[in-house]
């Protein structure tokens, strides 16, 4: 009987003291990184654009691998970041990765840059 009332007592103090000492208002502090609360995928299941800020100076595309698969899924290294079908790279959106070349989509304007080249195929 003594130890029930010992651990109904301790109960009640925890409980008294974690109410008393908890923090009333949390602020997430970003500190350079992404809003968790923000998806990364839309609904369609493609890859949302993150790094706005990171990503709003680059104009120029570099193709500097990819990774080709006829019957699956292929990926390409576009200025050192690796995207697939329907993410972005800078201001493009990826239309289409081949095994030599990767098309790009910006301003309803289409743009088909080879690897180890910087400009129009």
């Amino acid at each position: 009987m003594l130890k029930n009332k010992a651990y109904i007592f301790i109960s009640i103090f925890l409980g008294f003291f974690c109410l008393t000492y908890a923090q009333d208002n949390f602020t997430y502090q970003l500190k350079g990184k992404r809003n968790p609360f923000i998806p990364l995928v839309d609904k369609s299941g493609m890859l949302m654009k993150l790094d706005k800020e990171e990503e709003k100076g680059q104009s120029e595309l570099s193709i500097d691998g990819i990774i080709y698969d006829k019957q699956g899924v292929s990926y390409a290294l576009v200025n050192g970041r690796v995207v697939g079908t329907g993410d972005y790279a800078g201001e493009y959106r990826v239309l289409k990765i081949q095994d030599d070349k990767v098309s790009f989509l910006k301003d309803d304007q289409i743009k088909e840059v080879s690897i180890n080249k910087g400009g129009d195929n």
